[in-house]
């Protein structure tokens, strides 16, 4: 499946969807959405119990619902189980569940949005912007956070290109550069913030962004005129970014007498900003 992999969000739920530009079809996580409209604490095992109890649609998913790769929280890719926007409504139909109506009328409107933001790329960033403002974001943060992620795209970009690998490639680059600026791992960062599953980047404040920020742009410019052939290469270049943003970081803490790296989280910092 040629597909980009994406996150969606349904009210505030986040759901793991992939674009398949062959059939030009969105496919969305099953298990997401069964969790969505449950609320149940373990999904999969109410997936598990469906398909069981309604052998007719047990024989539709596994006949009909192909295996897709999508990210896990942990940020790794695994196969799993997926359904276009029909197949959807047909799983939806043996759901009880008061959401399953304007689940319906999202998926749509998911399936009309792509195909617009196909002609028109700047839809996609109004998107995310729109999905931001429901979360409660302010308008500063959330100018930070596309940037962000434009800025990251460009680092992957230029990891893609020299041949590295999505996952343990990535993962493990990333974690340098966190552990050179910040002091911590991503998994460190994130038990630091109290989070578990969520995004760590959508958890950070405005200083810790543009920290981050300066640490991949850093590595991305000096992996352009270093051309590295090697994943030794790849790593010491990843530490050199991320000094730069270290050195950035210490100084801003020396004349503000402030810490850069924080425990707030997104609630934390959604509640501050309320308050004010």
């Amino acid at each position: 499946m040629n597909k980009q992999t994406v996150i969606k969000l349904f009210e505030t739920k986040k759901i793991r969807t992939a674009w398949n530009e062959n059939e030009e079809e969105w496919y969305f996580s099953v298990v997401d959405v069964v969790e969505v409209l449950t609320d149940s604490a373990n999904p999969t095992d109410y997936l598990k119990k469906l398909r069981k109890r309604d052998k007719l649609l047990g024989e539709y998913i596994g006949t009909i619902c192909p295996h897709v790769e999508m990210k896990t929280e942990t940020g790794k890719n695994r196969k799993t189980l997926a359904a276009n926007v029909k197949d959807l409504f047909r799983i939806i139909q043996s759901i009880p569940s008061p959401k399953a109506e304007p689940f319906k009328q999202w998926l749509a409107q998911v399936g009309k949005e792509r195909l617009d933001q196909m002609q028109d790329p700047e839809l996609s960033i109004e998107q995310a912007m729109t999905d931001y403002k429901r979360l409660g974001y302010s308008d500063n943060w959330i100018n930070q956070r596309l940037k962000s992620i434009e800025i990251r795209k460009e680092l992957t970009d230029e990891w893609k290109k020299h041949g590295l690998q999505e996952g343990v490639q990535f993962a493990s680059l990333t974690d340098i550069i966190y552990k050179t600026w910040s002091g911590k791992t991503a998994k460190e960062y994130k038990q630091f913030k109290g989070l578990k599953k969520e995004s760590l980047r959508d958890n950070m404040t405005n200083k810790e962004l543009v920290i981050n920020m300066l640490a991949e742009l850093s590595t991305k410019e000096i992996s352009e005129v270093s051309n590295p052939d090697t994943i030794e290469e790849h790593e010491n270049i990843a530490q050199r970014g991320g000094n730069i943003a270290r050195e950035a970081r210490l100084k801003l803490e020396m004349e503000t007498g402030k810490k850069v790296v924080s425990p707030l989280n997104a609630k934390k910092i959604l509640s501050i900003d309320n308050n004010n």
